[in-house]
């Protein structure tokens, strides 16, 4: 599933924290925010490894996974270098960037910009009835309908996970990925029993 070099979910969630802490090196401003985001890129690749999409939610055998970044792009080169030449369940990776959520509608999964806040309402009626995994960084993007969120736990990049929002939408959360998430919405307490 995954070539050598790519780390493990776990591996990651743990260099989250090292990428993210402050470093006793002199860095810029803008170093920290550029950690965060190679962390999320890294985790954007690792959320599509453990997630599994119902079969109608490709054209073909060889129809890639398709990451959307809906919005202002903060990855950089991040998300592009770690997804390049990798394949998900031996589907090719591709991305696509976009400003308008109709062109991103096919996504499989897509990555909601901060600078879309106010637009949520329209990216989730945007999608409704789409087997996309919606991941976003706003106050309570995951409990009004986004499926994954990521939030910042002091230093570290953690993120919590919607789960009636996921079945929905069709898509299957591996237990491995839930197990490093919070869960949020109405499937929480039916989790915890």
């Amino acid at each position: 599933m995954r070539r050598v070099g790519v780390v493990s979910l776990a591996a990651m969630l743990a260099g989250a924290v090292c990428l993210c802490a402050p470093s006793t090196l002199e860095v810029s401003a803008a170093a920290p925010v550029v950690r965060e985001y190679e962390v999320k890129a890294a985790f954007l690749f690792n959320f599509a490894q453990y997630v599994e999409w119902p079969a109608e939610a490709f054209q073909s055998p060889a129809t890639p996974i398709i990451i959307g970044i809906l919005g202002d792009d903060p990855f950089g080169e991040a998300l592009d270098r770690i997804v390049r030449g990798e394949t998900v369940r031996n589907r090719p990776i591709a991305i696509h960037r976009s400003r308008q959520i109709e062109n991103l509608k096919h996504c499989h999964l897509l990555f909601v910009s901060k600078s879309e806040r106010g637009r949520l309402a329209r990216v989730f009626a945007t999608l409704v009835g789409k087997h996309c995994l919606t991941v976003g960084e706003t106050d309570r993007f995951a409990h009004n309908g986004g499926i994954i969120n990521f939030r910042q736990q002091g230093a570290n990049v953690r993120f919590e996970i919607n789960l009636g929002a996921a079945r929905q939408t069709g898509l299957t959360i591996s237990s491995k990925l839930l197990r490093l998430a919070s869960i949020v919405g109405s499937e929480r307490a039916k989790e915890g029993n």
